[in-house]
């Protein structure tokens, strides 16, 4: 269902954010807190399937081996809470995440280190422990299991929903179905759009896939790269074969992690998908670009069911996709542009940034105020990609 086609007198706006994903859409919550008149613009008709924020599951963890997204995830946890509070909504249930994998190796205990540091509750089992307590899951004796048990799955439709209906409560404006098609610099930014020209103060572009396109005309090429994402679901071969299936990564076997959550979105089926996918242009996702070999996805994750999931059936049952957008290091990009300090952006959120909703919505109107962050934003900024700004 299409919003109100309401735009402000004169089209002027104190800020303007670009694409009404889980990012955009949080930080046009934010600023509209902070009583900038913001408008919210995406190119697609609400709620849609096009980019990264749809679906019925995600799984939120504070299991990480960097610091920096730990120490984010407390905040994140605590600001997830508060939204169910306002709201009166579920918008996720805990359940533990286990990360599982050799004990030697300097990841897993990365993970194990950075749990430690920041005191998310934690247990570990050894191979005999974790079948014991998930029966249908076969664990090889050289693995282990560590738990992050502020983990659960988040319901990415219904936190869209409800954080876009916060902001059009406190006076922000929606406009979907307009594709934006040139950004124009300036003290007072342009934003020109088939139906019309805005204009703001700032602007904040969190675009997903359609992040690069727009900023290359503004002299910035941040190497981000589209992938096409197979969301996997797998159903019961020997019955009982789900029953009590945890979250997981899998840092193991291929080189990607594989991860795992319980039944949920699809009565009976468990969802279990790859780490990676096969670049793709947005526009044209059904075809794969020509610069890679094909990344057998699908037949990593069918591997990885016959040796650790015996009892599902090895076929997926139900495939369906979604877009990642990558930076080569896996890491956000948090940042203002380089000469426009005024135009913001947030992108590269490489398949791990829902979680992260509230947080980075936050960061990016900080940014867009011209606020210092309330993180170190070293390891997001755009100065790591020498040859973005050439």
């Amino acid at each position: 269902m299409a919003y109100p086609k309401k735009v402000h007198p004169n089209g002027i706006y104190d800020a303007i954010v670009v694409g009404a994903g889980i990012q955009g859409t949080f930080t046009a919550q934010h600023l509209s807190k902070r009583r900038q008149k913001t408008l919210l613009l995406d190119q697609f008709l609400l709620p849609h399937t096009r980019g990264s924020s749809h679906g019925l599951s995600r799984i939120i963890r504070s299991a990480y081996p960097q610091d920096y997204y730990t120490a984010m995830m407390g905040e994140a946890i605590r600001l997830w809470a508060e939204l169910e509070a306002e709201t009166g909504t579920q918008l996720y249930r805990r359940t533990p995440l286990w990360v599982l994998g050799r004990p030697e190796s300097p990841e897993f205990q990365s993970y194990r280190r950075t749990m430690e540091r920041h005191h998310v509750p934690s247990e570990e089992l050894a191979p005999e422990a974790f079948a014991q307590r998930f029966p249908g899951f076969h664990l090889p004796s050289e693995e282990m299991a560590v738990s992050d048990h502020s983990a659960g799955v988040l319901f990415p439709d219904k936190v869209l929903r409800v954080v876009q209906d916060q902001f059009r409560q406190s006076g922000g404006t929606i406009r979907d179905g307009e594709k934006v098609l040139q950004i124009i610099p300036g003290s007072v930014v342009r934003v020109v759009t088939p139906e019309r020209e805005y204009q703001a103060k700032r602007i904040v572009v969190t675009a997903g896939p359609w992040t690069g396109p727009l900023l290359t005309p503004l002299g910035l090429h941040l190497p981000l790269q589209p992938l096409r994402i197979s969301v996997c679901y797998w159903k019961e071969s020997q019955p009982g074969a789900l029953r009590e299936l945890p979250s997981f990564i899998s840092l193991h076997g291929a080189k990607h992690h594989v991860y795992g959550l319980p039944a949920g979105d699809y009565p009976g089926l468990v969802k279990i998908c790859y780490h990676y996918g096969n670049l793709v242009d947005p526009e044209t996702p059904d075809r794969l670009t020509q610069s890679s070999p094909p990344v057998p996805d699908v037949q990593i994750l069918k591997d990885f069911v016959r040796k650790y999931l015996p009892g599902l059936d090895p076929e997926p049952a139900v495939q369906e996709r979604c877009l990642y957008t990558n930076t080569p290091d896996e890491d956000f990009v948090l940042d203002r542009h380089p000469r426009f300090r005024n135009i913001v952006i947030g992108a590269g959120f490489s398949g791990h940034g829902f979680k992260f909703g509230p947080v980075i919505g936050k960061i990016l109107c900080q940014l867009s105020l011209g606020e210092e962050p309330s993180y170190d934003l070293t390891p997001f900024q755009i100065s790591r990609f020498p040859k973005a700004a050439l």
